[in-house]
């Protein structure tokens, strides 16, 4: 029975993946967004795909900076992009626990690490370092609360949830098995549903950007858009991150900083003792 479930979600997934690749060349968005969408279908199948057709497709031309305004979309984009760019390192840490036979908190450890390392250094402030600037180092600075803070919540949801299918499913720790990534893909699927809402609040308070447009200079002015060259990201489309100054985002960021790490200290909590049952 489970042998067919995972052929089965391999297969949409396949299916998911290659048109989600396909169809979101045309769309008008970020390339880096364009690239977390690829992955987040990767690891979550047709869901990810559903996810970039509701929240992302532009249902008509010239309508997705008014498409993707809503704050609901903003926040799945802002999710979206943290669990793309953390699940590769997360994905890495994982294989590398399975091959050196790292388990527990060892393995938890390593990753969080190479997680949040990734997520954060990369695909977090390199790739975004443009609403910095320019400057990499600034863009370091600006987004290591926010990441932090999402990924706490990814892997809150993530941990107790692999390690419960795993002491279900045999042979769902070893890399060069289905079992191995199928229950990585349900764990990054539960992580993803743990972050959105703190992705909502850091969207909310300009401490994280969501959703991007971006048009080549003609078709933004064919468009009747404001635009910049290569880039055209208005209020309503894309909040810019908050890099100095602004109101004071309430709940206050240390205390959000707080009830993340509460979560996630609950989550590694309950996967320990999952691993030990």
């Amino acid at each position: 029975m489970l042998d067919g479930v995972m052929l089965l979600w391999f297969l949409l997934t396949a299916a998911s993946l290659l048109f989600v690749a396909v169809d979101i060349r045309a769309m008008p968005e970020s390339p880096v967004l364009k690239w977390g969408f690829v992955l987040l279908t990767a690891y979550t199948g047709v869901v990810g795909a559903f996810l970039y057709v509701l929240g992302c497709r532009e249902p008509l031309p010239g309508l997705h900076e008014r498409y993707v305004a809503a704050r609901w979309r903003q926040a799945l984009g802002s999710t979206m992009h943290c669990v793309a760019g953390d699940g590769i390192g997360i994905l890495a840490g994982a294989v590398l626990s399975g091959a050196f036979g790292i388990s527990g908190l060892a393995e938890v450890a390593l990753e969080y690490i190479l997680g949040f390392a990734f997520g954060w250094t990369i695909f977090q402030a390199l790739f975004m370092r443009d609403m910095a600037g320019g400057s990499y180092r600034r863009a370091l600075t600006s987004t290591f609360v926010s990441d932090l803070l999402s990924m706490n919540l990814l892997m809150a949801g993530m941990v107790p949830t692999v390690m419960a299918l795993r002491a279900r499913i045999p042979a769902a720790a070893d890399p060069t098995t289905p079992s191995f990534w199928f229950v990585m893909s349900m764990g990054l699927l539960v992580g993803f549903l743990f972050a959105y809402p703190m992705n909502w609040w850091l969207v909310a308070h300009h401490l994280k950007h969501g959703m991007m447009t971006v048009r080549p200079a003609g078709a933004a002015a064919a468009a009747g858009h404001a635009h910049r060259v290569g880039m055209d990201m208005t209020p309503q489309a894309a909040p810019a991150m908050r890099m100095d100054g602004g109101a004071k985002p309430w709940p206050p960021v240390p205390v959000m900083a707080l009830l993340s790490f509460l979560a996630l200290a609950a989550g590694i909590v309950i996967a320990l003792q999952l691993q030990r049952m």
